[in-house]
This record gives structure tokens, sequence and C-alpha cells, in this order.
């Protein structure tokens, strides 16, 4: 499985650190991918849809889309739409925030409430009315004259347009914002992903697996899923997936008595050394050292449960 492909700062970004267009700027996206830096796409008229990860969103006039840094995603874009597509980097708005972009989740919305509407799209459809929307638009078109034109001050400008667009869409969401921030949502969107992950490896344990590959299952970026597997579990991916082979292979060893090579084969292992290797690394004993102390030990109980003869 392919990895979404990423749009890095340096390429998308190069000279400043905030872009906007609208749709008369075309660019070429693939369908599915992720960013360095934060998106807002302001839908004015038309209709599509938004995937963000495993979710699906529909943007109608009037729906705002939120993209947080290294969220694999994408929006379609349709015939007759107009819309405005804003980019920032992670330090436009704070030019003294130091925060790492993969702790960006961890940061509570009272410390920098201009993030509430990125961590809970998957869980919100943030629209405007016909009002709010025609300040938001004025607020994009001034924005695009302060970036076109540039000059003194435009960078100060631009930080206060876009820091009240982001306010106007959050006030006008404030108790779901609230609902959501004072539930376990983002955990539950955690979880989910890590299930999403721990099934494709399930299911794959036989095969070559990277982090890409299990990356690309679960809709994230390999930098965030490596972030929270040490974050939620403590342990690296490739641990992980170790681990879960060696479970398979003892219940194999103790379970069946094909060949060891085919074992450690059907556990992703095609090379037997590397296989016996690895399993004395973890549990002490050889592949075939193990098979004999389970069937001494099952046997051991089983003698121990026969009636007695007389």
């Amino acid at each position: 499985m392919l990895a979404a492909p990423i749009n890095r700062t340096s390429e998308f970004l190069p000279d400043t650190a905030f872009w906007i267009r609208d749709q008369g700027t075309a660019i070429g996206q693939p369908p599915l991918h992720r960013h360095e830096y934060f998106q807002i796409y302001v839908n004015l008229a038309g209709r599509t849809e938004h995937r963000l990860g495993a979710t699906m969103r529909p943007i109608r006039p009037g729906t705002l889309s939120f993209i947080m840094p290294l969220r694999v995603h994408c929006i379609r874009h349709v015939e007759h739409a107009e819309f405005f597509v804003i980019n920032f980097r992670r330090d436009f708005l704070r030019p003294e925030s130091r925060i790492d972009l993969l702790e960006l989740e961890d940061v509570p919305i009272e410390t920098m409430p201009e993030l509430a509407p990125f961590l809970f799209q998957e869980h919100l459809d943030f629209e405007l009315g016909a009002e709010d929307l025609e300040e938001v638009r004025q607020l994009c078109r001034r924005m695009q004259a302060e970036h076109r034109d540039g000059g003194f001050f435009a960078a100060e400008f631009i930080r206060a347009d876009l820091f009240r667009l982001i306010g106007l869409v959050c006030r006008r969401h404030l108790a779901d914002l609230r609902a959501l921030a004072q539930t376990t949502m983002l955990q539950g969107s955690r979880r989910a992903s890590l299930a999403r992950v721990s099934r494709y490896i399930r299911e794959h344990l036989g095969e070559p697996i990277t982090l890409a590959d299990a990356a690309a299952a679960a809709f994230l970026s390999t930098h965030y899923l490596a972030h929270l597997l040490k974050r939620e579990t403590g342990r690296t991916f490739t641990e992980i997936l170790t681990d879960q082979r060696m479970d398979l292979a003892c219940r194999m060893l103790a379970g069946s008595s094909r060949p060891i090579a085919e074992i450690a084969a059907s556990v992703g292992f095609q090379d037997e050394a590397y296989f016996a290797r690895r399993f004395r690394q973890l549990h002490g004993v050889t592949p075939s050292g193990y098979r004999s102390r389970k069937a001494v030990r099952e046997g051991a109980v089983g003698g121990s449960e026969a009636p007695a003869r007389t």
C-alpha cells in the first residue's frame, strides 16, 4: 500500500509563512496527500466532500474545513466551485511558539483556542450562515490582497484577519467545541487509528510490512503513527510487529507439527536462521526447544489428569 505523498513546507511555502489562493489558481493534487503546514478550505459555492483519514465529511456552500499538519486528506474540486485555500506554517499565528507538529493534539484549547477547529474537524461540520460567510469572504479577499501586495505590516494585517476568521468559526460553534473538548473524542480517534493499525498487522503478518504500509492503512503519516504508537504503547512499530509475529509463532509451534521453516515464513521471516535467532533473543530458547518444552509440559499436565490405573 502506497503512503500518501506529503506537501512539504519548503516546496509549497518556500518564501513565506502564509499563502492564500482561490479557485482561479489550479494546483494538481494526488487523491490523498498530507501537508507539513496548516490548511483551511473555505467553500463559498459548490458541493463536494472531504476525506479526512477514515472519515468523510460533506462540503456545502458555507462549509469551512480545517486540516492539521500531517493529516492524510483529500478535497475533490468540482466544476463551478468557488473557494479559498489558506496555507500557513505552524509559527505564523504565534511566532513565539515552539510546539512540535506531533504535539499539537496535546495542547489544551484554552492555551491555543485557534487549534480547536483543527482538532475536532473529524467530528464536526463547520458551517456558516450567509452573513458570517460574507464576512469570511471579505476577510479572505483582504488577506489575498495583503499577501499579493506585501509591504509594511502586511504579515500583521494577515495574521489579524486569519485570527478573526478562525475566531468567527469558533464562536459560531462554541457549544459543540466545548462539548467535544470535555469528552474523550480525541482519545477515541487515536484508539480507532491504533485499531486499524493492529488489524492491518494481524491480516498481513506473513508479508513484508513497513511503518509506511501500516500508516497508509490507517490514513496517517508515518511520523504521526510512530509518535502515536510510542505515546500510547511505549513501543516502536518494529517492536509491536515483532511481538505479534512471535506470539503467532509460539501458538503455531505449540499447536502444530508444521516445520519450523514453514512457520517462520508464515509469520513474515523468510530466513529460518534469522527467525530462530530473533526467537531465542525474545524467549531465551530456540523454536525447536520451545516446541519440545511445551510438549513436555502438556504431557505432564495430561498425565496428572489421567485416571489412575488399577
